[in-house]
Formats: C-alpha cells, sequence, structure tokens
C-alpha cells in the first residue's frame, strides 16, 4: 500500500474501531451528521486530520475555542493549577478568584455557581426561577436551544413543536408556553393574560444557535419592563453569547440586564466549565440551601483556572475588535464569492458569529428562518469540509482571537475553490 493510501485509510479504520464501541461512533448525537474525519490535532485556527489534511476552523468546537486551539496562557494556567490537585471535595482560592473576575466583568451580576455545561446551567436557573415566584410556567421561544434535556428539548415538525427524541416525555414540556421570538405585541399579550402563573421567561438575546438573528430594536428592552412589572424572572441563555459578543456578552452588548443569566462555551478557553449568574436576592437561595444546587465537579481546579485565565485575558488583552475586523471581511468576502459564481448567497448575522445560507429573506425570528433553503446550504457545507474549510452544517460559522489575515486568505481560497468546483 502507498504511503497516501496508507494516509487516507487512518481515519476510516478509526472510524470503525469506533462504531464497534460507541453507538454512531460519536459522544454526541450533535456529530452524527458532521464529518466523520479525526482530528489529530489543532492549533491556533486550524485543525490537523489523521490523514495529514489541514482545516481553518470555523466551528472552534461548537464555539468553545474563542481563542482558538490550545491557547497558551489558559494551558499554563491549568497546568500549573493541576500540579496541586484536581478535586478537593472542598473550596479553594481559585474559585472566589474566577467568580470575582466573571461577576466584574459581567458588570450587572451580584454572585455566580459554576457547573460543567450549559444544559445544567440552565436547569439550575429554572429552578431557581420557580422556587423564587412559586409559579411553575416558563415562556420560551421557537428555535432557541436550551439544552437537550427532556423538559427543554424540542423539535419542529412542519411548525407543530413538541418531543424531539423516542424516550423524551411530552409531559415534561407542559410547563412551557411556546412563542415566536422577536414579537414584542405577542409577548406582551401573553404577558397580559397570564403573568401571575409564569415563573420565567428565557430567551437567547440573540439567536445564535439557528440564524445568528439579532433582537428587533425595543425588544429586549420591553421583555425586561413586561418581566419586572408581573414578577417574573428574565433568563438570558447566554451559552453561546457570553464573552463572544463582548466581554458583557449580549446583555452588555444591548445594555439589558437580566436576573439570571447562563454562560458557558466561550467562558473558559475549550474547558468544560458552565456558569449560572444573577441577583443576590435570587441566588442567594442556593447558598440558604433552600433551592438544590449541586456537582461533584462544579468548581473543579481545572475548570476554575481555565475561566479565570480566559476571562482574565480578555478583561486585560481584549480581541474583540480583530475578530471584528477579521469577521467582517470575512462575511464581505463570502458574500462577494457568492455574487461572482451567481448563487444567492446570504451571509448575515454578527462578525464574532454569522450565519450563511441560500436564499433572500427578511430574517428575525426562526419562522422566517425556514423560509430560506437552509438544506441547500447543509449540502455545500459537506463539499467546503472537503476542501479544507471546517464547518457546521447548520451555517453558524464562529470566529476567533487567533483567525487572522492568513486563514481569511485561506479561507476565502478554499470557498471559492470549492463554489468552481460545482459544489
Amino acid at each position: 500500500m502507498s504511503k497516501a493510501a496508507q494516509l487516507l485509510a487512518r481515519s476510516s479504520a478509526l472510524r470503525q474501531r469506533a462504531l464497534a464501541r460507541t453507538p454512531g461512533g460519536v459522544h454526541s448525537n450533535v456529530r452524527l451528521s458532521g464529518s466523520q474525519v479525526f482530528i489529530d490535532h489543532a492549533n491556533g485556527a486550524w485543525l490537523y486530520d489523521v490523514d495529514g489534511e489541514n482545516y481553518v476552523d470555523y466551528l472552534l468546537g461548537q464555539g468553545p475555542n474563542f481563542l482558538g486551539h490550545a491557547p497558551q496562557p489558559v494551558l499554563d494556567a491549568v497546568t500549573a493549577a493541576c500540579g496541586r490537585g484536581l478535586i478537593y471535595g472542598g473550596q479553594h482560592r481559585l474559585e472566589v478568584e474566577a467568580a470575582e473576575v466573571v461577576c466584574s466583568s459581567l458588570g450587572w451580576a451580584d454572585m455566580v455557581r459554576f457547573g460543567v455545561s450549559g444544559t445544567e446551567s440552565v436547569q439550575a436557573a429554572l429552578r431557581l426561577a420557580r422556587a423564587a415566584t412559586g409559579r411553575t410556567t416558563v415562556v420560551r421561544f421557537e428555535g432557541h436551544y436550551h439544552g437537550w434535556l427532556d423538559n427543554v428539548l424540542l423539535a419542529d415538525s412542519g411548525g407543530a413543536w413538541g418531543v424531539a427524541s423516542a424516550g423524551q416525555l411530552p409531559s415534561h414540556l407542559q410547563d412551557f408556553v411556546l412563542l415566536p421570538w422577536n414579537d414584542t405585541e405577542r409577548l406582551a399579550e401573553v404577558l397580559d393574560e397570564r403573568g401571575e402563573e409564569i415563573a420565567a421567561v428565557i430567551m437567547e438575546p440573540v439567536m445564535i444557535n439557528a440564524g445568528v438573528i439579532e433582537p428587533r430594536e425595543g425588544y429586549l428592552e420591553t421583555a425586561r419592563e413586561l418581566c419586572s412589572e408581573y414578577g417574573i424572572v428574565l433568563i438570558f441563555d447566554e451559552v453561546i453569547s457570553g464573552f463572544r459578543l463582548g466581554i458583557g456578552g449580549a446583555a452588555g452588548r444591548y445594555g439589558i440586564a437580566p436576573d439570571l443569566a447562563t454562560y458557558g462555551k466561550a467562558m473558559a478557553g475549550g474547558w468544560p466549565v458552565s456558569a449560572l449568574a444573577g441577583r443576590a436576592g435570587l441566588m442567594g437561595r442556593f447558598g440558604g440551601g433552600e433551592v438544590n444546587h449541586s456537582g461533584t465537579f462544579n468548581g473543579s481546579v481545572m475548570a476554575m483556572a481555565a475561566a479565570h485565565a480566559t476571562v482574565c485575558y480578555l478583561r486585560d488583552s481584549p480581541p474583540y475588535d480583530s475578530i471584528t475586523e477579521h469577521g467582517t471581511a470575512l462575511m464581505a468576502g463570502l458574500r462577494d464569492l457568492g455574487a461572482v459564481h451567481g448563487l444567492p448567497l446570504r451571509v448575515e448575522g454578527l462578525p464574532m458569529a454569522f450565519h450563511v445560507s441560500f436564499g433572500e429573506a427578511d430574517v428575525t425570528d426562526y419562522r422566517s428562518l425556514q423560509k430560506l433553503d437552509l438544506a441547500r446550504y447543509t449540502q455545500l457545507s459537506a463539499s467546503l469540509i472537503d476542501h479544507g474549510l471546517w464547518v457546521a452544517g447548520r451555517g453558524v460559522w464562529y470566529v476567533s482571537a487567533r483567525h487572522g489575515p492568513e486563514e481569511l486568505e485561506a479561507a476565502l481560497t478554499r470557498f471559492d475553490k470549492t463554489l468552481t468546483d460545482g459544489a
């Protein structure tokens, strides 16, 4: 067998071994429909697979690698901290330091509790809101993602929303009211009718998970005013947007403070850490034992070292200008290539996270997003990966602090080659 053939066989061989021991060969169902290439290592904004190919990475591990892969300040901090132990079953200094820098950077939050995944921090937020209000109903929005557990996972089946998985109990979704997002009048109408039974309104303040759609002017302000009026806890799910849209996240970008907010992804340089931040009057209910929030791995030494180092870096050496510059240039370049090739390519969103699709529509919510040809882009994404661009099939592109001129040139060249080859 030639050396080239040996290289091409490596990913395939690993795939077969994975299928023998792991359902679907993956450890998250999100990856079932993604590329089955096996990665050997990553650095900065690049991935390198076991077959010797490289990719400019605009998926960033579904968002967490905001500082790029293997950021040295985070690696150094975690390595040093781990030398003193990993999990103590007791408190340590880094927990305090991480909590302090997260709260001070967010600006609006008084207190924080750390977890491991965004899914579990969302659950803590919902439990806390229900405990504080004595109510059970929660308002949420079409297309917004809040984790994979039974009581939050939703699927759209031709406009009918319901369970997304076999084994998921429909009854667990009964305490939610589902509304179209960005519709101020509809939100006001529901809160006026049912405000006294609603514990919380939870939303992605920017709908990044599906379409990277910004809130309409005045929408977040109205949601804040209505929640205050009816004694409802306003929860921002900033697991994706937090620390990515600015060190203050979407709350800082749009100047609207929620009562509670969840964070993850960009907060810890790729390390699995989540957080629930909020007002002292709410968060204090955990501290008194009234509301339970637990987890063996919460506040682990390595997690706190990663979160502290990442947020300190974002505070002291903010990369937001360079990320904005790169993202803006990349979006413009992709649009230009679409025009050159005569394709109805749509590139919209924010420089640090944007959405690529086909079609023309005024997209302000999930329903209008469905007017685009999303399936066509999903097909294109597979060809982009074959040409060395690592992207998500759902159209969201993430930009990191390590994307620069070299990556921009490579991305546009490879995108152009993909279109030229007829993808």
